[in-house]
């Protein structure tokens, strides 16, 4: 008897897991072609190449700079052309330039990264509202990124992939 209520139990769990299942709605876009065909982000990647440019034209100028000021000194200290006291002063001076150039270099870095957040987070808020427009107006339940290397996806139908409607939602 005990077996004959566990089976039964089993059975309409099964069916009441399978009817809630059936019941959602699953899709998946590829986010990274939707990012590739958005001219926002063709304009904030060329935003971001031009500052990147422009940073590194100036940290290449403070490091030839150094190259110079190196080069001076070490032409000085072979011909005997200055004391030890100045030739430990000038080290002194240009190893405190080379740490600002690696001071440079870290801000360089921290600039480019929160240039890229400041011009690339509207960006991604547009797509994810599109996205969420898109789930709302066809009952999805979840929307999965199926972008090639970043999706959780390990099967999908491809009728299931909304990157078309998500594209059309944003005009591209």
């Amino acid at each position: 008897m005990k077996s004959i209520l566990k089976n039964a139990c089993i059975i309409g769990l099964g069916v009441l897991l399978s009817v809630s299942l059936n019941a959602q709605k699953f899709g998946y876009v590829d986010s990274g072609a939707i990012l590739e065909a958005m001219p926002e982000v063709k304009e904030a990647e060329s935003n971001l190449e031009a500052l990147g440019k422009q940073l590194q034209a100036k940290g290449e100028k403070m490091m030839q700079d150094f190259q110079l000021k190196y080069q001076d000194l070490q032409r000085r200290v072979q011909a005997g052309d200055i004391t030890p006291k100045d030739q430990e002063a000038e080290g002194v001076a240009l190893e405190a330039e080379r740490n600002k150039i690696v001071q440079y270099d870290q801000d360089m870095q921290q600039q480019l990264a929160e240039k890229r957040e400041s011009l690339l987070t509207p960006i991604l808020d547009k797509v994810k509202d599109a996205i969420n427009v898109i789930a709302k107006e066809n009952n999805y339940t979840y929307i999965f990124d199926g972008s090639p290397g970043v999706g959780v996806i390990l099967y999908a139908d491809e009728s299931t992939d909304v990157t078309g409607l998500v594209k059309k939602k944003l005009g591209i």
